[in-house]
């Protein structure tokens, strides 16, 4: 187990529009974000982006419009992360590899290096992510400011078994970047608390909102604390989303219903 910090964490979480296949705009539309989230009073410890916010679900053009090795974006951000002083959880974007696309969120410290990255593992077939993307090969996992957490992208949410063996590995937080739409609020509302009542973590979730072709997307980022309470929620448009986190709380709350101890899993 890893040491926990003396002090909250302050939050902020970037519910952007996104065009899809437009990177240059979606990079200036970020930049007005991150220079928003950081104005504000506290500065926030950590920043967190929605899933593939640099090029959206444009997947017809995916190849050609994924970013190579992430080159761009991890320019851009380590100097952000390094000037401010913040971690980055960079949502994720379309990243090219020679093998392929990935959707893939990478984590930066307040140095601005690359202290983690996550390729989602679960591509949605309703979209056809299966053709156009690779899929991930581990689970995601990171360490921010002395404390264990756990990444999942958008559809991942819909799998118990991921999270609950990030849980099992340490984490106390659980980063969900998402690009959600309609008409499945009440499932994005339900997911994201039972991931977090069942593990006894926070769940810090980045939605995107606006339009895309014939798809919304409905925002409603939010954080959630190991109670299962909403400590923070967005409306529909854009903003920075701001909460504390208090890591200290899940082993609060583990302490009172053992759940972790209480487990059989050789029955099931």
């Amino acid at each position: 187990m890893m040491d926990e910090p003396s002090r909250p964490l302050h939050v902020a979480l970037l519910q952007m529009n996104i065009k899809a296949g437009d990177p240059d705009a979606n990079f200036r539309r970020l930049g007005e974000l991150l220079e928003e989230a950081v104005a504000g009073d506290p500065k926030p410890d950590i920043v967190m982006f929605p899933e593939m916010w640099n090029t959206g679900y444009a997947l017809d053009r995916i190849e050609e419009l994924a970013d190579p090795q992430g080159k761009r974006t991890l320019a851009l951000l380590g100097e952000y992360a390094r000037k401010h002083q913040v971690h980055l959880l960079a949502g994720s974007i379309a990243e090219r590899r020679d093998d392929g696309v990935y959707n893939t969120a990478y984590v930066l410290d307040r140095a601005g290096a690359v202290r983690a990255s996550y390729s989602k593992i679960h591509l949605f077939r309703l979209m056809e992510e299966e053709k156009h993307l690779q899929a991930g090969d581990r689970p995601g996992t990171l360490e921010l400011d002395g404390i264990a957490a756990g990444m999942m992208i958008c559809y991942d949410i819909r799998f118990p078994e991921l999270a609950r063996r990030l849980a099992l590995g340490g984490a106390r937080m659980l980063f969900v970047p998402a690009e959600w739409p309609n008409p499945r609020l009440h499932h994005w509302r339900t997911l994201l608390t039972a991931r977090a009542i069942e593990n006894q973590m926070y769940v810090i979730a980045c939605n995107r909102t606006g339009t895309s072709g014939a798809t919304s997307f409905f925002g409603h980022s939010m954080i959630i604390d190991p109670w299962g309470e909403v400590v923070a929620e967005a409306g529909e448009a854009e903003t920075v989303l701001r909460a504390v986190v208090d890591p200290a709380l899940t082993e609060e709350v583990r302490g009172r219903i053992p759940v972790f101890e209480d487990r059989r899993p050789a029955l099931y």
